[in-house]
Parts: structure tokens; C-alpha cells; sequence
């Protein structure tokens, strides 16, 4: 077992949920995953995050997503100052747009958010601003039910990677 891993499992359940909170945004999911310890590896950790994720209501869902800053944007509503720095480093794919992709996402941003009532999420690691904004235009044909399931997947990765990267000493 790593050292962060081994340290978390050690603390509290009030820290051990503050500590992972930054992964996902939700405070249900940070909570139960703090519950379920003592986690043992990496493994454990990804799949007791996926069941839970999987298991939580629209309403904690849609905090998660409430974390997160819009595409091209570094701000988010709750946002912790670890998931900033990585939402940034997460989109680093729109350092090289053109002002015309840039337009393009802040307007289909606007489109999304008056049909579906969240922000586009997309896990955008290794995304160039172009592949977001492809993406974006797809998902904006899905139905709500479609999209909700897809935007639901697209944290449930975002979380994966942020859990990775809080593994890491």
C-alpha cells in the first residue's frame, strides 16, 4: 500500500473525506468513500469510488459537476483550490485554440447549460480544444436522459484520474 493511501486511512473520517473531496466534488461520495476504509490499494480504492459514484443521487451528482469550471474557464462555484490546479492542468488543450474554438466552446457552453441546466463536463485530459469542442456539439443531440448518463460517465473518469494523481506523493 502507498504512503498517501496508508496516511488517509489513519485520519478521521471528517479529514479522510476532505482529503479525497478534491477528486470528485461530491461531499456524499467523499464521505462514503472516507467510510469505507481501510482501503487497501490502488484497485480497491478506484472500485469502492466507482460503486459509490454509481449509487448517489442527481442532487449529489450535480454537486460534483457545481466543482467543476467550464471549459476554458478557472473558476467553479465549489470548487476546491486542489481541483482548480488540476482542472487546469486538465484543459491544458485550450493553451494552443485559436479565438474561434474558444468562441465556439464559450457559446456551445451557453447552448448546453440552457438544454441540459449543468455545465459541459468532459474528462479533458489529452483533449485538444478541438476534440472538446467535436464532443460538444455530438452530446449536444443527446436527450436528457442520454446526456445524463453520459456526463455521469465523463466524472465517474475525471474522478479516476484525480484519484490517481492524489495517490501520487
Amino acid at each position: 500500500m502507498g504512503q498517501v493511501l496508508s496516511d488517509w486511512n489513519k485520519l478521521d473520517s471528517e479529514s479522510a473525506a476532505a482529503g479525497v473531496l478534491p477528486c470528485c466534488g461530491s461531499t456524499r461520495w467523499a464521505r462514503e468513500l472516507a467510510q469505507a476504509r481501510p482501503i487497501a490499494d490502488e484497485a480497491e480504492l478506484l472500485g469502492r469510488s466507482d460503486e459509490i459514484w454509481g449509487a448517489l443521487s442527481l442532487e449529489d451528482w450535480d454537486e460534483a459537476f457545481r466543482s467543476h469550471p467550464k471549459i476554458g474557464d478557472n473558476k467553479a462555484e465549489a470548487a476546491t483550490p486542489q481541483s482548480v490546479v488540476w482542472s487546469r492542468s486538465e484543459q491544458s488543450g485550450m493553451a494552443a485554440s485559436s479565438t474561434e474554438t474558444r468562441t465556439a466552446l464559450e457559446q456551445g457552453n451557453r447552448i448546453y447549460e440552457q438544454r441540459f441546466g449543468r455545465i459541459y463536463i468532459v474528462c479533458a485530459t489529452r483533449k485538444s480544444a478541438e476534440e472538446m469542442l467535436a464532443d460538444l456539439k455530438r452530446r449536444l443531440q443527446n436527450d436528457a436522459e442520454t446526456e445524463l448518463c453520459e456526463v455521469v460517465e465523463q466524472q465517474r473518469q475525471i474522478t479516476r484520474l484525480r484519484l490517481r494523481k492524489w495517490l501520487q506523493p
